[in-house]
């Protein structure tokens, strides 16, 4: 059984106006990965994903590059204790 982890990122660079959080969900469905994305007022993006160890580090991975029209600059992350929160990826607003 493969460990259950959580990571919190903060995305910054040219990440909204640019199908980001969309695009995150639709990698995080596909990597079987739950938790949560959304848009902060300062122009980055903040996302929260739990799931298997390898999964997690998969979504982790999609970020550092996003969707066709973005330029990821950076990517934040910070590992927390697995909650088991979720039960599906969210768009948040």
């Amino acid at each position: 059984m493969s460990k259950k982890v959580r990571a919190h990122a903060i995305i910054s660079g040219r990440v909204q106006g640019v199908f980001f959080r969309m695009e995150t969900k639709r990698a995080a469905d596909s990597c079987e990965v739950l938790g949560w994305v959304r848009n902060r007022r300062d122009g980055t993006v903040e996302a929260v994903f739990e799931g298997n160890e390898e999964n997690v580090n998969s979504i982790l991975g999609w970020c550092k590059d996003g969707p066709r029209l973005a330029d990821v600059k950076k990517v934040d992350v910070k590992l927390e204790d697995y909650k088991g929160d979720y039960y599906e990826f969210e768009l948040r607003y």
